[in-house]
């Protein structure tokens, strides 16, 4: 899965706006907007958050 559909369905796990997640992350809505479209690719800082959320919401990145 890439991340613009994991983080697309981590929001809809979580229930939670592009917004919402964004303020989780410490990051801004257009990053996380960018992330969804596939514009960007998040941090490696980023993706160590994105992960520990991936793994507590059960969606399998395929990233070790």
């Amino acid at each position: 899965m890439e991340y613009k559909e994991a983080i697309k369905e981590l929001r809809q796990r979580m229930l939670v706006s592009q917004t919402e997640l964004a303020e989780i992350l410490g990051v801004s809505f257009a990053t996380v907007n960018r992330w969804e479209r596939g514009l960007h690719q998040p941090t490696f800082a980023a993706k160590r958050k994105l992960m520990k959320l991936f793994i507590k919401n059960g969606i399998d990145i395929g990233e070790k």
